[in-house]
């Protein structure tokens, strides 16, 4: 890939993360859940969930926010790995089958 080509991709994701932040300087950014949640509540007020997290099941309450988190981020680090692995596997059967 062109040298021009990453720093001008690089700029476009550093745009897209913080013009939001500079837009909407008085905006509540909240996660999916909190509006599902509030969407469901307001469709059908009498709605239980049928389902618990497993962990807060047998923790006997709901995870600290710091371990919440921590799992997230050991989750995408497993995703990025499985990406970057089969991405390093193509470019190497790319580079030997070009004999090089």
């Amino acid at each position: 890939m062109k040298k021009g080509t990453v720093i001008a991709l690089l700029a476009a994701v550093i745009l897209l993360a913080f013009i939001p932040l500079f837009l909407l300087k008085d905006a509540e950014f909240g996660g999916s859940d909190d509006a599902g949640s509030a969407v469901v509540e307001e469709v059908d007020s009498q709605y239980e969930a049928w389902a618990s997290p497993i962990l807060e099941t047998i923790l006997g309450g709901e995870l600290p926010g710091e371990v919440e988190s921590m799992l997230f981020c050991v989750q995408t680090g497993i995703g990025v790995g499985i990406v970057a692995f089969f991405m390093g596997r193509f470019v190497e059967r790319k580079k030997q089958g070009k004999g090089e």
